[in-house]
Order: structure tokens, then sequence, then C-alpha cells
């Protein structure tokens, strides 16, 4: 056994493809697109930009010790339920061990209060409630609070490669034995704010996203979660669970080249992918395919094509956001969950919005559904501020 795998156990996620992982995938591979205009908030833009809403309200979801909480912190719950499940663990066992929560977010709930802050600034008196539940909304705090867990509780807040960043963190957590179980993972919901942010940075499109295409205009805004839980060898081999996949390494960089844009070779994102696959010590041969960050706008999709062809040639990727949007700090947390799905199944799905090969691109993502080989599997997250996130899973834990 690689002494850097971590093993995951069970996994748990809903986006706008479906309510739980086998719904989700279920979508991804029958070529489904749930997007629409926004249902829960209204906007006077001149263009109505699609988003990829959850359908579910969450409102029957039922709770313990959260009574009050964000549709953020709702949606983190939500799949960690489902994850502890899949992993066949109950609130007892979990309290009896070192459990940690580690969790990826953006926005979160805190641009959704706009009439406090309205009335607020206007002088008034508003009701404080809004920021009572602002107050206990952290994800990580719901999660631990809800399942009475006393490990170490972390969100962390790094733009798209959010979630990301917390696999990588929990499953450091469980190499250096502070934990012997970890749920990490990412959400983020719908923002009004947000939406009508990336509307002004004029990288939204108004058709479905279409990443890597030749005609690809920009992003779409979705919501959800994901959850993964990561399980030390000593605790998995007590209770005889096997694993569904293994952590078997991750690389972060930083471009410190722009804002919003990635630097123009590339130049971080290679340093993060290279630093990934040398941790899990995988052979290039090995990989099976990259879950690629893909938003469909013009900088991200032209940057990570290039690093693909070059670092990983020949090696089928798809983007996933055709058929989540852009889930913001949830991204990467959702697509490890299908890079794990899709890694167990051996197959991918095809690259939804993908339609004309862009001539100026060196590689193009798969145009339909495809049998893959090799035992490994790669996942990105590019984020704003240049900042990259790579995880690299093994359907096995490798060798020594």
């Amino acid at each position: 056994m690689n002494q850097r795998a971590v093993a995951i156990t069970g996994m748990g996620c809903i986006s706008a493809p479906g309510d739980n992982l086998p719904e989700c995938i279920g979508s991804l591979f029958k070529g489904e697109r749930n997007f629409g205009s926004p249902v829960r908030f209204a906007s006077d833009n001149a263009i109505t930009y699609p988003v990829f809403e959850v359908a579910d309200d969450l409102a029957s979801l039922e709770t313990r010790n959260t009574p009050d909480i964000s549709r953020t912190g709702r949606l983190f719950l939500k799949v960690a339920f489902e994850a502890i499940g899949d992993a066949g663990l109950d609130r007892e066992f979990l309290r009896s061990k070192r459990v940690g929560v580690c969790m990826g977010t953006t926005v979160g709930c805190v641009m959704n209060d706009r009439d406090f802050y309205r009335a607020y600034l206007k002088g008034q008196d508003p009701d404080m409630a809004d920021i009572t539940r602002f107050l206990r909304s952290n994800p990580a705090e719901v999660v631990a609070r809800e399942l009475d867990l006393t490990g170490p509780c972390q969100t962390i807040a790094n733009a798209c490669s959010s979630s990301t960043d917390a696999i990588s963190v929990g499953a450091l957590w469980i190499r250096s034995g502070i934990c012997d179980i970890v749920l990490a993972g990412g959400a983020d919901e719908l923002s009004h704010v947000a939406w009508n942010g990336f509307a002004a940075l004029m990288i939204t499109d108004s058709s479905p996203c279409k990443p890597f295409d030749r005609d690809r205009k920009g992003l779409n805004l979705g919501e959800g979660a994901a959850m993964m839980v990561l399980e030390s060898e000593g605790v998995r081999r007590t209770r005889g669970k096997g694993a569904r996949a293994f952590i078997l390494g991750s690389g972060a960089s930083c471009d410190a080249y722009h804002l919003t844009a990635p630097h123009p070779d590339g130049r971080g994102l290679r340093r993060a992918l290279k630093e990934a696959i040398a941790s899990s010590g995988v052979e290039t041969k090995e990989i099976a395919f990259v879950n690629a960050h893909g938003t469909g706008t013009q900088d991200n999709d032209r940057v990570e094509s290039g690093v693909l062809n070059d670092m990983l040639p020949g090696v089928p990727f798809l983007s996933t956001k055709g058929y989540t949007g852009h889930t913001l700090g949830a991204a990467g947390a959702i697509e490890a969950a299908f890079t794990v799905a899709c890694l167990e199944m051996g197959r991918i799905p095809k690259s939804a919005g993908f339609t004309n090969p862009d001539l100026r691109l060196p590689a193009s993502p798969a145009e339909s559904e495809m049998e893959i080989r090799g035992s490994a599997a790669v996942s990105e997250s590019l984020a704003f501020g240049g900042h990259n996130g790579v995880l690299v899973f093994g359907a096995s834990g490798g060798l020594l």
C-alpha cells in the first residue's frame, strides 16, 4: 500500500443533475442538462443568464441540532448524511472516533441577506434573525454540530478551488494521524450577487455553457454540494470496510499573475499537476482520464487544453460543468465525486456542450461516452487569484 494513499469509503452529492450521487451520475450518462432561469431570486438584468439549480428545496431535511441555517449549510448537511450512509457509518460510531470536518465554499450564504443590509443602510432597525442565521451557518460547523463531532473543523474559502483544497487538507489530517475519519467536501448555493457579478465580468454565457467548444462564450453558475468520507487504514480494516477509491496525491500552486485570469502558459497549473502526479506515484500511462475545470470561458479553456496536451498527451478529458454549471466553492468536490464514480464504472460521459472543435486549441474533450483504461484519474480546479488545485485518485492504494 502506498503510504500516502487515503481511502474513500463513502460519497454524497447533490447538484442540478440529481439529488444524490447515483442520480447525478445517471443524468450525466443520459446527457441530461437541467438548466433554466433562476427560481430562487428575481433579477432586472436585461439578459436572464441560465443557471443550474438544485431542484430539492431541502425543506424536508430532518436535523437534530441545526434549527435555522442557510441553504449552503443544508446542502452540505444533506450530502453528509448520504456520504456517511454510503460508508456504513452511524452517529454513535462517529462520536467514538477522532472525526474532522473540512469543507470548501466561496460566497456561501453571506451574500443572500440583502434585505437586512438595505434596511440597515437606510437607518432602520432590521430583525437580527438573518445575521443570527448567518453566524450559525458555517457549513463545516453545521455538520460537526449536527453529528456531535469534536475533531478539527475547518472551512476553506479559496475561490473555485476551495473544496479541492478541503479534500487535500482532509487527506493530510488522515496521513498525519490527526484524525481517524474526515468528512471532506464543499457546498455553495446560488447567490443573486454572484450571478450579477459574473455577468458584470462579461464571462457568463446567455445560453447553456459550452466548455472547450469553438463557440464558447463563458460559464453558467450552478449550486450544489459533495462530500467524501476519508478513513484511516486502521479504522477501515477494523470494521472490514472496502474502499471505493483512494486519494493518491495532490498538488497546489498559485500563478501570481492576475486577479481573475490564469497565466497564459498555465505556469501554475503545470506546477500543481506535476506535484500531484509526482506525489501520487502513478505513471502517465496509468491515468485513465482527466476531469478538467473546463468553465467555458475563453482563457480557462485555452490554458487548460494546452497544459493537458503538453503534460498528458492523448489522455481523455472532459468537463462536467456542462451538467452542473459552475458551482464555485463546491465545484472541486462535486467533480472529485464524479471522477471517482467514473473511475469505478470504467467509463466517462461526453463533455456536455462540446459540439464544434476549436482549431485554436491543441486538444479537445470527449465528444461521446467512452470506456477508459487505466487505474488512476485526475480532477483539476482553477480559481480566481491564480490558485490551482489538483487531485489524483486511484482504483487501488498502489504499491510501495
